[in-house]
């Protein structure tokens, strides 16, 4: 399993997700502004991956900082990462986490050296839960996949995407150790490609037979009866169970509808925004038009084309088959069942 971030002496390091497939390079972020901007370059991406980056983020912000000015300064982290990117929620759940524990060792007069271990060692344990959590929501969406078949991803919902093991292919790896026999359709995910670069590349580190789409080709294989199921991730989740997750998400989502296919979204609690009724509410971030105009720098559209580039879209609820978390499985009315697991429920909510 790749290791996308790590706490160290020397930094934050981070395997740079930019250079992937052709350079496995890692990155070392010193301070917490090199921490936003590899959030901002997607250097790091994917919800959870994120989340973990941000609690890292303001550890090491706070580490570097003086003590005369530290109030001030840790807001300034905060409110630093927090602007590198909107639609994934689990960057503002990390950092309040963050600010939540700052702010208590603060109004009990803790010293600043016990503050700013605290931190450190509370970003190591969000680290550390997203991987438990990536097992636990994986063992719970296997037993939803066919025994043997196909199924199809979109993006790139793995351990690059998490702390580790993944969520849409966190339940496709535990499929597989549980024995079931499954190939991978993974779309290339356009415009950044993250399914050809880095799911095709993980699935592959695993020995996990998987074969490579275009976007537009998924509509042809449901039609045709080569799709047995469909499991991606989610970057954030609105408390009726509508998803925004990478753009081309929603496409895939109707066709599954038309084709009578299972769509499942993989994501931990932490993703689930109980805050917002529903994916009306979601921000969603729009990207550089470089990333559409261009492929790795070469121009490939016409000077001063228009452009439309935003980076995710919102999946209604119904067409959500289930929502697989660590906590269990959610079913339609996703109200009342999102609303259960957040709470603490360890059982699936059935309809």
């Amino acid at each position: 399993m790749v290791n996308t971030i790590e706490w160290t002496p020397e930094g934050v390091v981070m395997i740079d997700q930019t250079k992937l497939p052709s350079e496995e390079t890692f990155l070392v972020c010193r301070d917490y502004v090199e921490v936003a901007d590899a959030i901002r370059r997607m250097v790091i991406r994917g919800a959870p991956a994120i989340g973990c980056a941000a609690a890292m983020g303001v550890a090491i912000g706070v580490l570097k900082a003086d003590d005369s000015e530290l109030d001030t300064r840790f807001e300034e982290i905060c409110d630093t990462l927090a602007a590198t990117r909107p639609t994934a929620v689990n960057l503002f759940w990390a950092i309040d986490r963050m600010r939540g524990v700052y702010k208590s060792l603060r109004a009990r007069g803790a010293d600043l050296s016990e503050i700013r271990q605290a931190l450190v060692d509370e970003a190591c344990r969000v680290l550390e839960e997203d991987i438990d959590s990536n097992r636990a929501l994986g063992r719970y969406g296997a037993d939803l996949l066919p025994a043997s078949g196909t199924v199809m991803t979109h993006c790139n919902a793995g351990a690059l995407a998490t702390g580790g093991y993944g969520t849409a292919l966190g339940v496709i790896r535990a499929a597989v150790e549980a024995g079931n026999s499954l190939d991978v359709l993974a779309n290339e995910t356009r415009p950044f490609m993250q399914g050809s670069r880095l799911t095709v590349w993980e699935l592959q580190q695993d020995g996990i037979p998987v074969t490579l789409l275009t976007d537009n080709m998924a509509g042809h294989l449901m039609q045709r009866g080569r799709v047995q199921a469909i499991v991606v991730g989610a970057d954030r989740i609105a408390a009726n169970g509508d998803v925004a997750n990478k753009i081309g998400t929603y496409s895939l989502a109707v066709l599954a509808r038309e084709n009578e296919i299972p769509f499942y979204v993989a994501a931990p609690t932490t993703t689930v925004d109980l805050q917002l009724e529903s994916g009306a509410e979601i921000p969603i971030e729009e990207r550089s038009a470089d990333e559409v105009t261009q492929i790795r720098g070469h121009q490939i559209a016409p000077l001063a084309t228009q452009v439309c580039n935003p980076a995710f879209d919102v999946t209604p609820n119904r067409y959500v088959t289930a929502i697989i978390t660590e906590k269990g499985v959610a079913r339609a009315p996703y109200v009342a069942a999102l609303k259960a697991l957040c709470e603490g429920q360890s059982v699936a909510v059935e309809a």
